[in-house]
């Protein structure tokens, strides 16, 4: 294993530190947890936004707290949920008065511990609602989670919801946009590499010189289809076409990520991104807007996920709301 930390067992809280040092004008950590906050957090009169997860997937999550998307991020340790005590200090931090909403991304350990900080903060009368993303069309059920997995399609979740809750919406108002950008959006990813938990210090799978992993999560998990080495075009007409086959997104203007998983150059990007449109443009799916870069990685696996989401004027309105988050500025 070759990474540049100090200890495995402090990497988390280095990392969390170190995000708050580069943006001290924006963002600050609660002491003695791995929170990080906006800096003016509580705002008053809004519904305050929190995601999070398992380290290990920056930029996500704290990559995106900012004006007109998250209030709060906490992170676990790698690949692993953030504790429900965690999680409860961020509610209580961002809490405003109208609520806070929850952006949970559908993996077992995040959704039971979410779902117990909720409970808590309502104990202790604050207003708690959630919406959890399944965007990865690849799989129904993994060792990690029941039904389909959330990986980058939840960035558009935090954009969205995080706009509306900007704007003004009410609890229930950011809840129904974000459900309707859930059922609304899909994603699929392939790797060309494993990746390696610090703490294990070995690959969580092992692919030859001339193999690909096709359906790929975002936690080192292996992907439903191991195959051979193929060009930029053929990968992306598989990840599309398997989006394409689960949803009818035809006729319709959509967004497009083209997501890199930690250690895959923006040149290999681009080229999937040419194809990508390519294919949609044959298949009669408008782009109205296009992200492409590192959104929600998988430490250093080399890959890529593409993510369509189906827009309608009130998803496209607030998908062009400024965001000042770092990783997502528009």
């Amino acid at each position: 294993m070759k990474k540049i930390i100090n200890n495995p067992d402090s990497a988390l809280q280095e990392m969390v530190e170190g995000i708050a040092a580069a943006y001290p004008n924006d963002v600050k950590q609660l002491p003695e947890t791995t929170v990080i906050t906006r800096k003016d957090a509580p705002v008053s009169n809004k519904v305050g936004i929190v995601s999070g997860g398992g380290s290990g997937h920056e930029p996500a999550h704290a990559g995106y707290i900012g004006k007109g998307m998250l209030d709060a991020a906490v992170s676990g340790e790698v690949f692993t949920s953030p504790t429900p005590d965690q999680v409860l200090e961020a509610i209580k931090a961002v809490d405003g008065g109208k609520g806070v909403f929850l952006v949970i991304k559908n993996y077992t350990g995040d959704v039971i511990n979410f779902e117990m900080a909720a409970e808590l903060a309502e104990a202790e009368g604050i207003e708690v609602e959630k919406v959890v993303v399944n965007d990865d069309v690849a799989v129904e059920d993994s060792s990690f989670t029941t039904g389909r997995r959330g990986i980058a399609g939840t960035v558009f979740v935090h954009k969205i919801a995080g706009a509306m809750a900007e704007q003004g919406g009410s609890l229930q108002e950011v809840k129904a946009v974000s459900e309707k950008v859930v059922e609304n959006v899909r994603s699929m990813g392939m790797a060309l590499t494993s990746c390696i938990v610090p703490a294990a210090g070995k690959p969580s799978f092992q692919l030859d010189d001339n193999e690909m992993e096709i359906g790929i999560g975002i936690h080192g998990e292996p992907g439903i289809e191991r195959k051979k080495m193929a060009t930029a075009h053929e990968v992306a007409q598989e990840l599309t076409e398997r989006i394409l086959n689960d949803k009818d997104f035809s006729g319709s203007d959509v967004a497009v990520m083209i997501n890199g998983l930690g250690a895959t150059p923006e040149m290999e990007l681009y080229i999937v991104n040419k194809s990508v449109q390519e294919i949609l443009k044959k298949e009669g799916v408008k782009v109205y807007k296009t992200f492409v870069g590192e959104y929600m990685t998988s430490l250093e696996m080399a890959g890529c996920s593409v993510s369509l989401l189906k827009l309608d004027d009130e998803i496209k309105t607030y998908l062009n709301v400024e965001s000042t988050a770092p990783a997502f500025r528009i």
